[in-house]
């Protein structure tokens, strides 16, 4: 935890630092405008005191003395405002300026992570835990500014004070502080491990609520709505009551602080009775003893909650620190460069890869396409062949061997580079809720309207965009849920053609059409694959038979390599048991 706590406290640094003349400004206007406000209550003591020694052949000159008083403590205020005014308005730059700041690098740290960080983790848990670091960021800045930094500023000056005109009292204030700060403390530390442990259950409820959210068509297909119901109550009753201990342990410390109070109130207005009774002290000298009195309680009493709040802060932004100081998985190596594609050739050399140690996925995987052939992958489920793809766009890195396109690995070069060379259309392609004319140049950010057309056009997706009222500026949901399995899947397309790299994978690319769209878009595939190096991944046998060689991967291997002709004459082979199974009917 205490490393943690630290880069806590560097992040936030580095975010700062930028603008630390605003930070300093901050500071210096809330210091000076405290240490007015423990200058303000001698003014009020000069002026009881003078009231109370007035009598009537010095009312005249006494009445001189009260406005000039009076005037002193209107001055003393009016440059309290001002401080206080200036302090505010450059705090309304810079805490949201670093906020903003904080967010973009999350947001950035957070993209760069590999595919498997985000397949072992809640969407929804991330989005909370990047709000929870800028919100943590916010509390512990109002706790340093507004209740820190003045408590500290204002205790100090009440010392000063009270040591210059009553030393006794102030050694009793000095010790009952030191005793007060150690039990608040010493309780407050107790209580982060319960705000560390509500803090992660809050995490759960809202990493549920998001999952089901998601799924909700699976919680309605399933009528499964009771038992994720049931599931979400747990969590939420998990998350009362670890709430509801941390909150009971506030009140305990808050009841600690309250005896702590009154012990010192009594104290205090005792000793300064005896000494009225003595005639050491004036009424001024009781009046001011109360406002100091008073400022103390007031500003420990915001004291325990403000160390209460940071630690709260810290354990909110602990889940998100620890992801921003984790490695990213697949990074470029040091001074990688760009990959150059003059042809488009692709080879597998012994590649193996595992997800966990215990199965391996791909084995001793070797295979070379040349530049322009077209080469379809198949095999049974669970063979390997996505894992493949998501090898060559390196969203993982491989475990042995290594993957080239025109000689040059894969893993030396920036991987922005080698996936401007690579185009895909997946089989459950994901869209952004967005218009379908910024999801279809998404495949090049800089192409014009007329080419985001053209390329939709080829992929025929003008023909269901044109029924849309508002054709191409029609936002298409979440996900793309506004749309059907074979809409989005030719919006995928047209971003393919559009993006027009020299390697090509199709992934299941027309599974999600009907027939009679799927001999539309076989047209625009082939208009797409002409010239490009291509991989197909396939289930259905039919859409890949007129490729330059079919690859049969089995167990993460290769098992059978030709053409369509001369694998389904292989007596015993692997791919003509498949396509007699789907030329028989079982599969379609």
């Amino acid at each position: 935890m205490q490393a943690i706590t630290k880069q806590t406290y560097q992040l936030f640094w580095q975010h700062m630092r930028r603008y630390r003349g605003l930070f300093w400004l901050i500071m210096l206007s809330i210091a000076v405008a405290m240490s007015l406000t423990a200058i303000t209550p001698l003014f009020y003591k000069q002026l009881f005191d003078k009231i109370a020694l007035a009598n009537g052949s010095r009312l005249a000159s006494t009445f001189l003395e009260l406005r000039g008083l009076i005037t002193a403590v209107l001055v003393l205020n009016a440059l309290q405002w001002l401080l206080w005014r200036l302090a505010t308005f450059a705090n309304n730059y810079f805490q949201p300026k670093v906020m903003a700041d904080l967010t973009n690098s999350s947001f950035a740290y957070l993209h760069q992570h590999s595919f498997g960080f985000f397949i072992n983790r809640f969407v929804g848990g991330l989005v909370r835990k990047v709000g929870r670091l800028t919100r943590a960021f916010e509390d512990m800045c109002d706790a340093l500014f507004w209740n820190l930094l003045p408590t500290v500023v204002r205790i100090t000056a009440v010392v000063i004070v009270l040591f210059s005109f009553y030393p006794l009292l102030g050694f009793i204030i000095v010790g009952w502080t030191v005793v007060y700060l150690i039990i608040n403390y010493s309780l407050t530390i107790r209580k982060l491990k319960l705000d560390e442990q509500a803090a992660k259950a809050d995490t759960q409820v809202t990493a549920y609520l998001a999952d089901t959210i998601t799924s909700q068509a699976n919680v309605k297909i399933f009528t499964a709505f009771s038992h994720e119901r049931e599931g979400f109550h747990e969590l939420t009753q998990q998350q009362f009551r670890l709430s509801k201990r941390s909150w009971d342990f506030d009140a305990t410390i808050e009841a600690v602080q309250g005896v702590l109070m009154v012990a010192l109130e009594f104290a205090i207005f005792y000793l300064a009775l005896r000494l009225w009774q003595q005639g050491r002290v004036t009424v001024g000298d009781f009046a001011l003893v109360q406002i100091y009195v008073i400022q103390v309680f007031d500003r420990l009493w915001d004291f325990g909650r403000v160390i209460r709040r940071i630690y709260r802060g810290l354990a909110d932004a602990e889940e998100m620190v620890e992801i921003l100081h984790t490695p990213h998985q697949v990074q470029d190596v040091p001074r990688a460069q760009e990959l150059s594609v003059p042809r488009g050739e692709v080879e597998f050399r012994d590649v193996s890869f595992t997800y966990t140690d215990s199965r391996e996925v791909i084995r001793h995987f070797d295979l070379r396409v040349s530049q322009g052939e077209h080469v379809g992958l198949v095999g049974p489920s669970g063979a390997g062949k996505s894992t493949l793809v998501s090898l060559i766009f390196r969203f993982f890195d491989v475990h042995q061997g290594g993957i080239y396109i025109d000689g040059q690995n894969i893993a030396a070069v920036t991987q922005d580079s080698l996936r401007r060379q690579l185009a895909l259309v997946p089989q459950d392609p994901v869209l952004f809720h967005r218009t379908l004319m910024d999801n279809i140049r998404y495949g090049r950010l800089e192409a014009s309207d007329d080419e985001v057309k053209q390329a939709a056009k080829l992929a025929h997706c003008d023909e269901f965009i044109e029924r849309l009222p508002q054709g191409y500026q029609t936002f298409v949901g979440e996900r793309g849920v506004k749309l059907s399995g074979g809409e989005r899947q030719r919006v995928a397309i047209a971003r393919a053609i559009l993006k027009n790299a020299p390697v090509l994978v199709l992934d299941e690319a027309t599974s999600s059409l009907d027939s009679q769209t799927e001999l539309l878009i076989q047209d625009a595939l082939t208009n797409l694959m002409r010239g490009k190096t291509t991989l197909v991944i396939a289930h259905r046998l039919s859409t890949i038979m007129k490729l330059d060689r079919i690859v049969v991967v089995r167990d993460g291997k290769v098992q059978e390599v030709g053409t369509h002709a001369e694998l389904v004459r292989l007596d015993g082979g692997l791919y003509r048991s498949l396509w007699e199974l789907q030329a028989g009917g079982f599969i379609v």
